[in-house]
């Protein structure tokens, strides 16, 4: 077992609060993590490994100011919120967003069960553009808060299906059960997301923030602004240095010094 640096974790997104095990900490450092720590895909796009160690995790994440996708995001959370005592259980979803409920995908999304003042909480940094903000009580049919939009738990074929609150409709993220994970489970998924020459993370670029009150989402080269309570806007960028910065400074990303960087950006500017 690798030891977890929770000091630096809590330096990377920026809490300093209380370390109990309590919902109030749950929150605060659920809330903190996705805007600190930005959704990207940048490794599979350039072919580089995806490795989920924790030395690994906590090098990219951390120390290199990068982000990663839901593997990666969800076991540095995973491991944070077990140096601080937490009872967490990884799982594994399969992906409807943008398809019928009924459609049965590979289960390619992680997630956290987190156990907290006796109650049972799903937890999840690590889905993009539309990731949790906050911790969603396991129950069902019941609409709940966060600081973005509205959530909800509902029943769908003896599955949780997870539901978001947009503009007035409730649209589905993913649909999962409670069967734990383990790490080779983590391993094969990602593998296959990384590498497959038709994964989307391999074939363009994804990058997404939540912000207080904003989120912000890049997919190749069209920049969406989605900001709590008014119209979402989208900017087509125009270069690769106005790509380049969108990165460094809307996303927080230290790009990696990479020989194919320079190309795969101009690859996706003229798409």
């Amino acid at each position: 077992m690798n030891a977890f640096d929770l000091d630096a974790y809590f330096k990377r997104i920026r809490y300093a609060g209380p370390r109990s095990p309590t919902l109030d900490t749950l929150r605060a450092i659920h809330a903190l993590h996705p805007a600190a720590i930005p959704f990207e895909n940048l490794n599979p796009l350039l072919r580089l490994p995806v490795l989920l160690d924790t030395p690994s995790l906590q090098s990219k994440l951390i120390e290199e100011k990068r982000g990663g996708y839901c593997f990666e995001q969800n076991l540095l959370f995973k491991q944070a919120l077990e140096s601080l005592r937490f009872p967490v259980t990884g799982l594994a979803a399969r992906v409807i967003w943008n398809r019928s409920e009924d459609a049965i995908t590979s289960r390619s999304h992680m997630l956290l069960l987190v156990e907290v003042e006796g109650e049972q909480y799903i937890a999840d940094v690590g889905f993009g553009g539309q990731t949790l903000t906050a911790p969603l009580r396991l129950e069902l049919d019941v609409e709940q808060e966060t600081p973005h939009e509205p959530f909800r738990l509902i029943e769908h074929d003896g599955d949780f299906l997870l539901q978001a609150k947009i503009r007035d409709q409730w649209k589905s993220l993913y649909r999962f059960d409670l069967q734990r994970q383990y790490p080779v489970d983590y391993e094969v998924s990602s593998w296959y997301l990384s590498n497959h020459p038709e994964s989307p993370f391999v074939t363009g670029l994804r990058v997404a923030r939540a912000m207080p009150g904003k989120r912000f989402n890049l997919f190749g080269k069209e920049l969406t602004t989605h900001t709590r309570g008014a119209e979402s806007t989208s900017h087509t960028l125009r270069s690769v240095d106005e790509l380049r910065d969108t990165l460094e400074t809307i996303f927080g990303i230290q790009l990696p010094e990479h020989p194919d960087l320079a190309r795969k950006l101009d690859d996706l500017m003229n798409v």
